[in-house]
Formats: structure tokens, C-alpha cells, sequence
């Protein structure tokens, strides 16, 4: 692939602000994104198996639709926070995106149905499963396997993307054309590493479910210990895992001892102590999300250094600075978004300390929270179609 083609297929327009901004912003995105995709595929992928535990053992008949709505919640996340990245690729990396949309078309039809399938059937699965004696197991197992499907396909999209230099012969195999639109690539390592990472992720999730709930007089010490334990367990597992997976896909691509990659790599050693010793979960947590911006930085610095070699910088994508379009969408992401998120979780945190009926209205810091979120979310509408109107008025009158 020649780098003036690269550059042709860029958006004439240029980018509206400095593109280490917009790789900044992919990189935290797609982490906070495939955090829920993880945590999403561990949980329901665990309480699949508690399905089959729940109506003979009394902690399985606690946990497991525990586990289910933990999965359900997950997977609204995943799709609202996978947008994010989605756009921001799309702004500087646009040649990739729309190849990879164009050799893959049916594929990208086919994911989002998929997504809208599984989402309904996982609706299935958790209503069946109300009545915690193991219901709607095969429903559960169905939906499980579309939305895994749903993932494989993203993974097709991502390898395609950085895999320019083929994209020709994609097109057009042996000189004819193909318009099927139904390219697929797969790398089994790589997907398996990040496969591999909701084990841990999900055992990580259990060691705060278990911390969370031991303040709670009406879960049993013993429902307490196991879980920290299983959570434990599956944490070590799977960090064992993924650092094996991650050492082949590595040395796979060549970047085995690039400083980065030994980074990640210390990271999860030092997430592997301290999921063993289980001295403070939260904490824990915190480490892991660290690594996962270390992992979305190498997603990063691998189609970077492709596309280098190509002769496509993203830093020497055209600039036409538009202030105030960056403005709002900062305000909107910090303040909003900030206060919103903070509500929210203010709220849940609450609620799950509380055995009883939470009133959020008689909580003085849930109900600021919740008017400041209310008020900004009116007040940011008023100034976006505000805003709008205004333009569109005085372009064409």
C-alpha cells in the first residue's frame, strides 16, 4: 500500500483539533470499554455455570443472579462506552475504518443485528431466570455465544483495519473483484489474550462484590468468604493466563521486549500479588485499570507504528482548529458526563449498602447529585439547540 493512497483516502476537510488529542481520548476510551466487554463476558459466562449449581447450593441461588445483572448492566455500558472509540478512530485513522467497513460490509450488518439479538435474548435469560432454580439455561448459552460472536467480528474489523497492505488483494482477489463484502481476518493469539482477560477481570469483580456486601448483616460470613475465594481463585487463573497469551502474542509481532510491553507485563505481575494476598480489592482494582490503559496504549502503538512504516502519520493530519465545537464536548465529557457518572454511582453505592428500600430523595448527597445532573443536562440542551438554531439562522439568511 502506498502512503499517497493513505493520505487520498483522508478527510479533506482535516481534523478539528490536534490529533494526539483524539489518540489520547481513543486510548481511554477503548479501555473504559473493554473493561465492561470483560467484565460483561466473565460474569454471564459465570453465571452460566451457576445455572447449573443454583438450585441445590444456597450460595449459587444468591450469586448467580447477581451475576446476571451484573452481565445485563455490562452490556449497556460496553455499547454506550464503545461509540467513544469508535469516533475517534474514525477521526484520525479514517482510511482504516472506512477500508475496513467497505471489505467487511456484510460482516458490520451482521454484527449489529447480532448485538440487538443477544442484547433480547440476554433479556430472556434474565427473566427466566428469575425464579432462581435454574431456569433458561439454553436461552442464556444461545445469547451468550451471539454476543461472543458479536465481539469476533469487532475483532475482524480491528485486524483488517491495520492490515493495509493486504487490503488489495481483499478487494480483489486474483484480480477480480469481490463485493461481498465478506472479509474476514482473524489473529487467534491476540484475540485469545484479550479473551483471557475476563477471567481475571471478573475475578476481580467477585473480590469487591465480596468486600462490598461484608458490611451487609444479611449475607452470611460464609457467602462472604466464598466468594472473595472463587474471586480469588479465578483472578490468579486467569492473570497466569492472559500473561502467557500475551507473552506469544508479543513475541508474535516483535514488540516482546519493547518498554511498553515489559511494562504491561510487570503490571500484571504485580496484579497477580495482589489478587493473591486480597488486602483491599478497590485498590487492586485501580492497578488493573492502569494496565488496561497500558494494553489500550499498545492496541494503539502497534497501528501506529504500521501505518509509520507506510508513510501515514496521524500528527501530519491537516488541522482546521474549531474552538468552540472542542469546548462543548469537553464540557460535555468532564462536566456532565463527570457529574452524571458521579450520581450514579453515588446512588449505587448506596443503594447496595442499604438492606432496606433506598429513598435517594431523603440523602442530601444523592439528591444534590441528582438535581446538579438534572439541571446540567437542561442547560446543556438549551445551549446545544441554542447553539445550533443560531448557526443554521445565520447561514442561511
Amino acid at each position: 500500500m502506498d502512503a499517497s493512497v493513505l493520505l487520498a483516502l483522508r478527510d479533506p476537510a482535516g481534523v478539528p483539533f490536534y490529533p494526539v488529542v483524539f489518540q489520547a481520548l481513543y486510548v481511554l476510551t477503548w479501555a473504559l470499554h473493554a473493561a465492561f466487554v470483560l467484565l460483561a463476558l466473565g460474569s454471564m459466562g459465570l453465571s452460566l455455570y451457576g445455572t447449573f449449581r443454583q438450585k441445590s447450593d444456597p450460595i449459587w441461588k444468591i450469586l448467580t443472579p447477581h451475576l446476571i445483572q451484573t452481565g445485563k448492566i455490562s452490556v449497556s455500558i460496553l455499547i454506550v462506552l464503545g461509540v467513544a472509540p469508535l469516533l475517534f478512530t474514525q477521526v484520525i485513522y479514517d482510511p482504516n475504518w472506512y477500508v475496513a467497513n467497505t471489505l467487511s460490509g456484510m460482516w458490520v450488518f451482521i454484527f449489529i443485528y447480532s448485538l440487538v439479538v443477544g442484547y433480547i435474548m440476554y433479556y430472556w435469560y434474565y427473566y427466566a431466570n428469575k425464579a432462581n432454580t435454574g431456569g433458561g439455561k439454553l436461552i442464556g448459552i444461545v445469547s451468550f455465544l451471539i454476543l461472543v460472536f458479536a465481539g469476533v467480528l469487532m475483532h475482524n474489523f480491528a485486524v483488517t483495519s491495520i492490515m493495509p497492505n493486504d487490503w488489495m488483494n481483499m478487494y480483489a482477489p486474483n484480480g477480480v473483484v469481490d463485493t461481498s463484502g465478506l472479509t474476514f481476518n482473524m489473529d487467534v493469539v491476540r484475540l485469545a489474550f484479550m479473551v483471557s482477560l475476563s477471567i481475571p477481570v471478573v475475578g476481580i469483580f467477585l473480590q469487591n462484590y465480596s468486600r462490598f456486601l461484608s458490611t451487609r448483616d444479611d449475607f452470611s460470613k460464609e457467602f462472604i468468604s466464598y466468594t472473595a475465594s472463587l474471586g480469588t481463585k479465578l483472578a490468579i487463573v486467569g492473570f497466569l493466563l492472559s500473561a502467557v497469551t500475551f507473552a506469544l502474542w508479543m513475541l508474535q509481532i516483535g514488540y516482546l521486549l519493547h518498554p511498553l510491553s515489559i511494562s504491561i507485563v510487570i503490571g500484571v505481575v504485580i496484579l497477580l500479588l495482589m489478587v493473591a494476598k486480597n488486602s483491599n480489592s478497590y485498590i487492586t482494582t485501580g492497578v488493573l485499570v492502569v494496565v488496561a490503559l497500558l494494553i489500550s496504549a499498545m492496541r494503539e502503538l502497534i497501528r501506529f507504528d504500521i501505518m509509520a512504516k507506510l508513510g501515514y502519520s496521524i500528527y501530519e493530519y491537516p488541522v482546521n482548529l474549531e474552538i468552540p465545537s472542542i469546548v462543548m464536548f469537553l464540557l460535555t465529557f468532564l462536566i456532565m458526563g463527570g457529574v452524571g457518572v458521579a450520581y450514579l454511582l453515588t446512588m449505587s453505592w448506596k443503594v447496595g449498602k442499604s438492606k432496606d428500600v433506598f429513598d435517594g430523595s431523603k440523602d442530601v448527597a444523592v439528591n444534590k447529585l441528582g438535581n446538579y445532573t438534572l439541571s446540567i443536562m437542561i442547560l446543556w440542551m438549551v445551549i446545544y439547540f441554542g447553539w445550533g438554531m443560531a448557526i443554521l439562522f445565520n447561514n442561511i439568511l
